[in-house]
């Protein structure tokens, strides 16, 4: 069964295939990953930055997330609400946005309307609605929601997590910055960012859809065109902290405790034994029920609904980490089990039914995270980016199929740094709530 699977994978990539090839502009050889899909008649297209996005905000954190909301206020002559219209009216979709490490431009239609999606992203990198007007209103927006988040206990959770892990680093910062940061920011610094970090040297373009390679190419070219040359940056690895620490944030107007846990993990992205850790993560707690911690931290203990582990490799940070829910009465003992857990996994292993399980899992899903354009497109993208040979998951697939208890339980042993683990907890003070 699971080599059937494997097959059917295997020949889905064939009848979908990326191509690699670049686009040159102003002397300078723009990367342009390319994937047809005649399934429907749809057009995407992304502009990818590389390192330009929040790791790139300097001392004005918040500024990359603050420059993809201004450009998405429509143009100048038209103004946000009538260039808002135009797209709805065209069934058109564009959007400017900041992620960690890159600052993407995406824009995704019916076929017959590529030539005006193109022609309004045309209009707004030229003429993008720049005022203190616009600039005013996006702050208001951006401080209502760091307002919210004040109440949002999972993310200061996870906020001071990252503090702990990341400590002295543009990854310690939140992505919508400070209420104080904001205030810093001035219409010139975001056409500054913008000016620097909008350029050819560091742009990537990732196509698809039901159009022709070559068509695509020549359309995309004249939208690069509007771009300056500029400078390309190396990207910056940032090691997650070693040291073992705990935050505890008193709230109390919580009912119960939010627990996040994290330790580093010396494996990098582009390390051949990625999808071992893929594999182990989800025997331990990324499979959702039947994982380990879920077994037994929710379904024999009783100490939380839920609970999950992840693993994060990037280009920028590697990280293992996790999150609970408990009863503010519960929040020592689950602490302590899944610092049990965690221990005895890295010094024991996995069974020979989990890893299968998982194997069964991994590679019957397959298919449904390869089903849409955008997954395709997110996925071809993905392996460019980490300069990865297009096809790269698919040769993944393949070495989990093959992989065998010994040597996966070999990989988890060697890794014992997981269970480093610093956590960030937010709940309420006991002995007031046992006062009142």
């Amino acid at each position: 069964m699971k080599k059937l699977l494997l097959i059917l994978i295997l020949i889905q990539g064939v009848l979908m295939s990326s191509v690699v090839d670049k686009v040159r502009v102003k002397d300078v050889d723009v990367p342009f990953v390319f994937e047809s899909d005649k399934n429907l008649p749809i057009v995407s297209l992304q502009i990818i930055f590389r390192n330009s996005g929040t790791l790139e905000d300097g001392e004005l954190e918040g500024l990359a997330r603050l420059s993809g909301k201004i450009l998405n206020e429509g143009t100048k002559k038209l103004g946000s609400t009538e260039f808002a219209k135009k797209l709805e009216n065209n069934a058109i979709s564009l959007s400017f946005g900041s992620g960690k490490e890159t600052f993407v431009i995406t824009v995704s239609c019916l076929k017959e309307k590529i030539n005006l999606a193109l022609e309004l992203m045309s209009e707004l990198l030229q003429d993008p609605n720049f005022t203190d007007e616009t600039l005013s209103k996006i702050k208001k927006l951006t401080m209502a929601q760091i307002s919210k988040n004040m109440t949002n206990y999972d993310y200061i959770a996870g906020k001071e997590l990252n503090k702990l892990m990341f400590k002295d680093t543009p990854l310690a910062r939140g992505s919508l910055g400070t209420k104080e940061s904001l205030e810093k920011i001035s219409l010139e610094e975001i056409q500054n960012f913008i000016k620097k970090h909008l350029v050819l040297k560091r742009a990537l373009v990732v196509g698809g859809g039901d159009i022709k390679i070559k068509k695509i190419k020549t359309k995309t070219a004249k939208i690069l065109n509007l771009l300056e040359v500029g400078e390309s940056k190396q990207l910056v690895y940032y090691p997650s902290s070693a040291k073992i620490e705990e935050k505890i944030t008193i709230k109390d107007e919580v009912q119960q405790s939010y627990v996040y846990f994290g330790s580093r993990y010396e494996l990098k992205y582009d390390d051949e034994d990625v999808y071992k850790a893929t594999i182990a993560n989800f025997i331990l707690g990324g499979g959702g029920f039947g994982s380990r911690l879920m077994e037994e931290i929710r379904v024999k203990n009783g100490l939380a609904y839920s609970v999950y582990s992840r693993i994060s490799f990037s280009k920028s940070s590697s990280k293992f980490s996790g999150y609970l829910q408990t009863k503010i009465e519960s929040q020592d003992k689950a602490v302590k089990l899944v610092k049990k857990m965690i221990k005895d996994f890295t010094k024991n292993g996995v069974t020979k039914e989990e890893l299968s399980s998982a194997k069964k899992f991994l590679l019957g899903s397959e298919p449904l995270r390869n089903e849409t354009l955008s997954q395709r497109v997110g996925r071809s993208f993905n392996e460019y980016y980490k300069g990865f040979k297009q096809g790269h998951t698919k040769e993944v697939l393949k070495k989990i199929e093959k992989l065998t208890l010994k040597d996966l339980n070999k990989f988890i042993i060697s890794h014992g740094e997981i269970r480093d683990l610093s956590f960030s907890i937010v709940t309420k003070n006991i002995s007031k709530k046992n006062s009142k």
